[in-house]
């Protein structure tokens, strides 16, 4: 994710030669330490547990990680420490952070990583599905960390996890007409927004030139009905199996105003600051109030969900649906899977994580018991 609007003037990361700025302690384009920053130094992050999903934390508490386990070095057999390097030749172990995958039910799934290009994965997703589609209800969150900011990873995994606790129960029903339950639906929304931004603060350093943001959407499906709501660029789409697509959510970014202005899309988002956000979570956010929205399910398709490490290479509608079909693949987290190594084969130049539940009718639960034994 790049770096929030600023009007310090960007100097060039000395490893990749991309532009960074002042203060920065990574590079958005490698991954690299930056200049003022020690590269053997431990970076603070949290570890998903290495078995099972990732148990949500109470909204406002810090997150912590918990301690490694001890496990054999894949280069020499010795043993690897708690910082993930091994204490016999020196190897640093991949981190369960970097590639991490939840699937709450058959029907939903999602996956993290860490691409190609960048040392750490500072995305992060959280979500929650009731057990089968049929009426059920799915809530998909997914936050992309700022590289320029201290902790960023810490802190989107916070505020993902600070949203879904909010948008776990199901959405009020407002006075009873559709305005009365939009009105309702959208405060739940700016409420799990506002929730997870006070989670990035609480894992933001207070005295940092820099502090934890993140980019923020969110998207529950109840009823036949997608509710939406995001900061930043990370997106949600509707992706019909017969039909075209709609990008759900629209970005609070530079390449958006290039757009608005009458620059082609394609233009836009291959401009040098297209993906520099104006809006974010984080303890300098100008406004944390999220734009929201809902869409009817008309048929049978996919609910996506994504950072920009997925639809840096396919933006459109139709371009994802086109990757879905290549794909060739009906279960939820085979089908995230596939995505994420498609967009690390296109170059993984950012952070991945893509996060689908099967929407429509036509998913009957046959087809989940024959997808998941």
């Amino acid at each position: 994710m790049e770096p929030h609007v600023s009007t310090d003037t960007a100097t060039a990361c000395p490893t990749c030669g991309a532009a960074v700025t002042p203060g920065a302690r990574f590079c958005e384009g490698c991954g690299a330490p930056l200049a003022g920053t020690d590269p053997s130094a431990p970076v603070p992050r949290h570890e998903p547990d290495e078995a099972g999903p990732i148990s949500r934390p109470t909204n406002r508490q810090r997150v912590t990680a918990p301690e490694p386990a001890v496990r054999p070095c894949a280069a020499c057999g010795g043993e690897v420490g708690p910082d993930l390097y091994c204490t016999t030749c020196g190897t640093k172990a991949p981190s369960p952070r970097d590639h991490y995958r939840e699937s709450p039910a058959p029907w939903v799934a999602g996956v993290c990583d860490r691409g190609v290009r960048h040392t750490r994965n500072e995305d992060a997703m959280a979500l929650f599905a009731d057990p089968t589609p049929d009426g059920g209800r799915a809530v998909l969150v997914v936050c992309d960390g700022v590289s320029s900011s201290a902790d960023s990873d810490t802190a989107s995994l916070a505020a993902a996890r600070a949203a879904l606790e909010v948008l776990v129960p199901p959405l009020p029903r407002g006075l009873g007409t559709a305005d009365s339950e939009d009105a309702a639906a959208a405060a739940v929304l700016s409420r799990a927004a506002a929730a997870a931004n006070a989670a990035v603060i609480a894992n933001s350093d207070p005295s940092s030139d820099n502090p934890a943001s993140c980019t923020w959407v969110a998207a529950v499906l109840e009823g036949g009905t997608v509710r939406y709501a995001g900061l930043g660029d990370s997106r949600a789409y509707l992706l019909p199996d017969d039909g075209p697509g709609v990008q759900l959510t629209v970005d609070d970014s530079l390449a958006q105003e290039l757009v608005d202005a009458g620059t082609p899309r394609t233009d836009a988002e291959r401009s040098p600051t297209a993906h520099t956000i104006v809006r974010w979570l984080g303890l300098d956010a100008p406004d944390v109030r999220p734009r929201v929205g809902s869409a009817r399910v008309e048929g049978p398709g996919w609910l996506l969900v994504c950072s920009d490490g997925l639809w840096n290479y396919a933006s459109e509608p139709q371009a994802l649906r086109a990757q879905v079909d290549a794909a060739g693949v009906t279960d939820p987290e085979g089908l995230a899977l596939a995505l994420v190594e498609w967009a690390c084969a296109q170059g993984g130049r950012d952070n991945v994580t893509v996060a689908l539940a099967r929407v429509g009718s036509q998913w009957a639960d046959s087809e989940v018991r024959e997808d998941h034994g």
